[in-house]
């Protein structure tokens, strides 16, 4: 709501990376709730500091703290900190969302580095090498190879301008190949992989670190969370690449104050 040369927030959001640490925030808030739900939103920087906004950690499954939800009750924000035009909020956010995307599965790193060098190196000190398992390791390892290598033809196209669906699809395979890796890992230490020295509750100041593969195995599980979740990449990527009709939205046209919601 505003009010003068203020806009007046109230809501909540679940997970919000670092929220603890930082010290500016990016929030859309529904500015016109009578325009359909893609409409009617204004994109703002917050200051997470201020009156009326709380941070509340969310533990996760590894112990720690690393996610927040955040709560608005009164805050005021000038105007003057609106990005963009009002009612504007939602392609300010997908341009943000697609930067996000491509900070989190575009990172093109050293062939057999990553998650799994991890796999590469249990495997090693191994004694059993099982045939059916060194041929899991190959898969995985050729995955993540082609990984590695559709982010550098990636990165050549973002050369010339704002990151296209490729960030959803590096950002997908980062996920969802993150998961299929310590999985493996898990599987090759046996009855050791259910060995978790420590859930203490402590709030890190970093995301996505993991000092063992215990941890980032459990952590894992976010990546298809986190800067939209995998079945959200994969509606953009048959919609926007592979051209396949949408699915049936029947909330996509009436104001937002109309939706049904629970």
């Amino acid at each position: 709501m505003r009010d003068g040369d203020e806009w007046v927030v109230n809501g909540q959001k679940v997970w919000t990376t670092l929220a603890h640490l930082s010290r500016w925030g990016m929030l859309v808030a529904r500015t016109d709730p009578e325009q359909p739900k893609h409409k009617g939103l204004t994109y703002f920087v917050v200051d997470m500091k201020q009156p009326g906004v709380e941070v509340r950690p969310l533990r996760q499954i590894t112990g720690e703290a690393e996610f927040n939800e955040v709560y608005f009750t009164d805050a005021r924000i000038p105007d003057a900190e609106r990005l963009g035009d009002i009612g504007d909020g939602w392609r300010v956010s997908l341009t943000t969302l697609m930067n996000e995307r491509v900070s989190i599965g575009g990172a093109i790193a050293p062939r057999a580095s990553g998650p799994i060098a991890a796999a590469l190196a249990i495997w090693k000190d191994r004694a059993d090498k099982d045939p059916a398992l060194r041929d899991r390791l190959t898969e995985l390892w050729i995955e993540a190879e082609v990984n590695r290598l559709t982010n550098l033809r990636a990165a050549a196209n973002r050369q010339k301008g704002v990151p296209g669906p490729e960030g959803s699809t590096g950002k997908l395979a980062f996920a969802e190949l993150n998961k299929k890796v310590y999985e493996f890992c898990m599987n090759l230490l046996g009855p050791s992989g259910m060995l978790y020295s420590s859930y203490e509750m402590i709030r890190p100041e970093m995301a996505m670190g993991s000092d063992s593969v215990h941890k980032a195995f459990l952590r894992s599980r976010a990546n298809s969370i986190e800067g939209g979740t995998s079945e959200i990449m994969r509606n953009i990527l048959g919609e926007r690449v592979l051209g396949l009709p949408g699915d049936v939205r029947t909330d996509k046209d009436p104001p937002w104050s109309q939706v049904p919601r629970s």
